[in-house]
């Protein structure tokens, strides 16, 4: 698998949305033990419909070792930091940035979206700072979650305390937040990053959460924010769009917020509009190329 590879790199105005591209169009993966397509797209930012799309899979069908498959995961950085964490809710990304440079990019797993027969589940947006880390952590359950256990399996008893192990949902690795209540964490159900099946908190697969572990420290600032359509004007005069889900449903409309952006950017006698709404359409997540 190529790593992700930072293009290049400009200030970012939230008004005007320029922004860096990272990823590739043509990532090549090889499948090993264990792979399915949720794992996969788990591991690379992109939805399990869109790696059966590009490789002319049957989903109901089982990937077999070593198979060889082509991943588009081309994404716009949504805002640039010093030094820091950005997480971007629509994106399902984790951005952590050193001396203005980006360090590290990964797919994370955030909170369920509103439903009217559960709970409040969202992640909150704001800012935020790196209260400690801890390797190994106990999970002592919060009250929110136990009523949400009661409620699902009833007469049967609640835990309120689950030890270091193999079945602690915040894995080996945990860094605590100063929002209340959010972590990000290890996860022990791999397919559920990329996806929004959190209670509020950012899962991380584990091999991704040991490099932010070791790079973070406390007191790192740290931001998550919600901008599901991105753009990205290069230097080199190619425009760049990227479109995910409203799946908070914060925008009155998704057109129309591309729109604005578009507009705000100063392109839109440079942009094919047929494309632009070809990606508004689709919402696959990846960044694509609008230039007129």
């Amino acid at each position: 698998m190529r790593k992700l590879v930072l293009l290049f790199m400009v200030l970012f105005s939230p008004a005007v949305s320029y922004a860096a591209l990272i990823g590739d169009d043509a990532v090549e993966y090889r499948v090993i033990k264990g792979d399915t397509l949720e794992r996969i797209g788990a591991k690379l930012g992109v939805t399990w419909k869109k790696i059966a799309e590009e490789n002319n899979l049957d989903s109901r069908k089982s990937l077999h070792v070593g198979q060889k498959l082509k991943v588009n995961n081309k994404k716009i950085i949504p805002k640039v930091a010093d030094n820091g964490i950005v997480i971007n809710i629509p994106d399902r990304m984790l951005y952590l940035f050193k001396n203005g440079s980006l360090a590290l990019a990964v797919p994370v797993g955030l909170g369920i979206p509103p439903s009217p027969d559960k709970m409040q589940w969202r992640t909150p947006e704001g800012a935020f700072t790196v209260k400690n880390k801890q390797k190994n952590p106990t999970w002592y359950i919060p009250k929110s979650i136990q009523k949400e256990m009661e409620k699902e399996n009833e007469g049967v008893p609640v835990e309120t305390v689950i030890p270091p192990g193999p079945d602690n949902p915040l894995g080996k690795h945990v860094i605590r937040t100063s929002i209340t209540g959010i972590e990000i964490h290890e996860t022990i159900w791999p397919a559920s990053v990329y996806q929004f099946q959190s209670h509020g908190c950012i899962r991380m697969l584990p091999e991704h959460m040991s490099k932010l572990y070791n790079e973070v420290d406390s007191n790192t600032p740290g931001e998550i924010i919600y901008m599901p359509v991105k753009l990205a004007v290069l230097d080199t005069g190619k425009i760049y769009l990227e479109v995910h889900r409203d799946v908070y449903g914060k925008l009155k409309s998704l057109p129309d917020e591309t729109w604005k952006i578009i507009e705000k950017a100063g392109v839109k006698g440079k942009v094919d509009w047929a494309k632009v709404e070809q990606v508004i359409k689709e919402r696959s997540g990846i960044a694509e190329d609008i230039t007129f």
